[in-house]
């Protein structure tokens, strides 16, 4: 196929080797994997989101920063923002195989994700530039966040809090994650967007080191549970640099 007529995932460059790293844009890919459509990445540095995507959509007013990653381009021309946007967007358009949008445990994780990724803050804001972004990135990333919330190596100093807050919400994820049985999935043995949240993730936490992804296991109660659904998510996390 023509570029024209694949979606264009817009995604976040890491450093050489340059792969997918944050958690918003694998719930995307992971999305676009499990389903076998054609696609294409191009890859856009944190001060390039705003130019590249300004003259397709309009700004969201209710986020920090107007224009975000992931977005995509359809093969009609359209531009989507936003994750769970895309996935209904995508999901519409390509029924099958169902990711189950509907799902009653979806909103039950994603209003877990939003108390989890706030109390991780002090663990991963600091450690991002660090670890994963291109030099033409890490500038933008130390400005933004620091003035958001506080120059980051003071946000670090309370990492420890953070990892005390995280386990309680960790654990509520390993309790849903286990709740229907009969499979590694939120929905036992059948795959749904809620484990492309999940997956996204626990993949940015193996990207931000080894010992930042064993402590978030260890916190969650029961590592070889969410070890088994990594394994299950396997094939379509392959995908990771084009």
């Amino acid at each position: 196929m023509t570029s024209e007529q694949q979606i264009i995932l817009l995604d976040l460059p890491s450093k050489t080797p340059c792969t997918s790293w944050s958690l918003n844009p694998w719930k995307t890919r992971l999305l676009l994997n499990y389903k076998g459509l054609d696609y294409r990445t191009e890859w856009v540095e944190y001060p390039d989101i705003k130019p590249r995507l300004e003259n397709h959509l309009p700004p969201d007013t209710a986020n920090y920063v107007p224009y975000t990653i992931p977005a995509v381009r359809l093969p009609s021309g359209t531009y989507i923002m936003e994750s769970r946007s895309i996935a209904g967007a995508i999901d519409a358009l390509h029924p099958s195989p169902p990711v189950h949008l509907d799902s009653p445990v979806l909103p039950r994780l994603e209003a877990i994700m939003r108390r989890l990724v706030p109390a991780m803050y002090p663990v991963f804001i600091p450690r991002v530039p660090e670890a994963i972004l291109s030099d033409a990135s890490v500038p933008y990333w130390v400005q933004t966040r620091g003035s958001w919330f506080g120059p980051l190596e003071r946000l670090r100093q309370g990492e420890e809090k953070a990892w005390e807050a995280m386990g309680p919400i960790l654990r509520e994820v390993t309790g849903l994650l286990g709740e229907v049985g009969g499979g590694v999935f939120f929905m036992g043995g059948e795959v749904s967007y809620a484990d492309f949240v999940w997956g996204g993730y626990l993949i940015f936490c193996q990207r931000l080191g080894g010992a930042v992804f064993e402590r978030v296991l260890a916190g969650s109660g029961n590592a070889e549970a969410h070890r088994a659904f990594l394994d299950g998510l396997g094939p379509w996390a392959e995908r990771r640099d084009h």
